[in-house]
């Protein structure tokens, strides 16, 4: 079992964002986590929020071993070339450290807040499997002509190759059974899903992704584990998740702080290693 920590760029000073990824460093959690969002997702009023990718860019000068990624971000936000860009210089500025996870997106008043258009669920979806496409085949280092549904490409190239070979892991969030399952079948390294199907869903993963020629066990489970319980609600929590199949929880930022990070590392996250 893999383990994250949210360190929920919201609300906070970019300090406190460093000082939590530092702290996921030092407690050994395999990942630190942020999200893709423009404005804070909890609480009344305006508050602090920091784009995502640029702050990964920067966690990546201030940590030296911990993975960085973000639940996840939203194809809607950027065009598919300038995400693969900043994907890309993420990769390097963190020695292949990076976690390249992405969905469909699904805040609309946010998207009317700041102009960004936000197109219908199928057209989203057809934006994020352009996107899919457009990432992986410009980490490839090749000249990429591309007819897509919602983006095409035309003899583009994209320089130097990822770090990591091919491309950094592929995350895709979501367990819709029509677009998004199918769409992690074909191309995910990791699934991150929840909800009280899950098991149900992974089965399904498991024979769409048989049916898409590939091994199920390829592809990694991942889910969300909330540690601002007792440590003996936590467990029964993580047993749960460990008995319908998953492999890597990514823990939401406690509303104890540090004292409870620290102990959940110390009393549970050290047994499921």
């Amino acid at each position: 079992m893999r383990f994250g920590l949210d360190i929920a760029q919201q609300r906070v000073s970019f300090a406190e964002v460093v000082r939590r990824a530092q702290l996921a460093e030092r407690r050994g959690f395999d990942g630190a986590w942020g999200f893709d969002h423009f404005v804070p997702m909890y609480g009344e009023g305006p508050g602090e929020c920091f784009e995502g990718m640029t702050t990964l860019a920067a966690l990546a000068g201030v940590t030296s071993t911990i993975r960085l990624g973000l639940l996840v971000t939203g194809a809607t936000y950027r065009h598919p070339s300038v995400f693969a860009e900043q994907a890309l210089t993420v990769d390097h500025a963190s020695n292949g450290r990076f976690e390249m996870a992405l969905g469909a997106a699904w805040a609309r008043d946010e998207h009317d807040r700041f102009g960004i258009p936000f197109p219908s669920t199928g057209e989203r979806f057809d934006l994020l499997e352009d996107t899919v496409e457009i990432v992986t085949r410009l980490f490839t280092g090749d000249v990429v002509s591309y007819q897509g549904k919602r983006v095409s490409l035309d003899r583009a190239q994209m320089r130097p190759l990822p770090v990591q070979r091919p491309h950094p892991p592929l995350w895709i969030g979501g367990s819709g059974p029509k677009r998004t399952l199918p769409l992690v079948a074909r191309y995910a390294d990791v699934w991150h899903a929840g909800g009280a199907d899950y098991a149900e869903r992974s089965r399904q993963l498991d024979r769409l992704a048989e049916q898409a020629g590939r091994d199920p066990a390829s592809i990694g489970r991942a889910g969300s584990l909330s540690i601002s319980e007792s440590l003996s609600e936590i467990r029964r929590d993580l047993e749960d998740k460990i008995s319908q199949g998953l492999d890597y929880v990514v823990c939401g930022w406690p509303g104890q702080g540090d004292d409870q990070v620290q102990q959940f590392a110390e009393a549970v996250m050290v047994d499921y290693r």
